[in-house]
């Protein structure tokens, strides 16, 4: 793989997982603090499992069960907003780019690609 694409991956990885774990943290705390009726109590426990899933989702050897978690929290979510009216298209997303990371797998390391060598040049 180019060095140029396994660093743009390696980037979407990275951030996605870490301000997916950012939001999480922000969202169940949050819900903790405006937590009179108890409803928010769901929001902070599904915020907490995806915080959770976001860290898996950054070490190389878990990556892909954080992602399965993620992408299970994130149908739920869906279907959470969906009752109440609302459309998450940011869940789509969410969905698009752990599905593409998980696809691709952990980068552990990024070795330079080989130089091409021409036939022209042997002689």
């Amino acid at each position: 793989m180019p060095l140029n694409i396994a660093r743009a991956f390696l980037a979407l990885w990275w951030t996605l997982g870490v301000l997916l774990v950012v939001y999480s943290v922000q969202t169940a705390w949050h819900a903790l603090a405006e937590a009179r009726d108890g409803i928010d109590v769901h929001v902070s426990v599904i915020a907490s499992v995806e915080a959770i899933a976001g860290l898996l989702f950054l070490v190389p050897k878990t990556m892909r069960a954080g992602g399965a978690c993620l992408l299970a929290v994130f149908a739920v979510a869906f279907v959470m907003h969906g009752s109440r009216g609302e459309f998450p298209s940011q869940l789509l997303l969410y969905v698009a780019a752990v599905s593409f990371v998980m696809i691709h797998g952990p980068m552990i390391s990024i070795a330079p690609a080989a130089p091409l060598q021409s036939h022209y040049l042997r002689r």
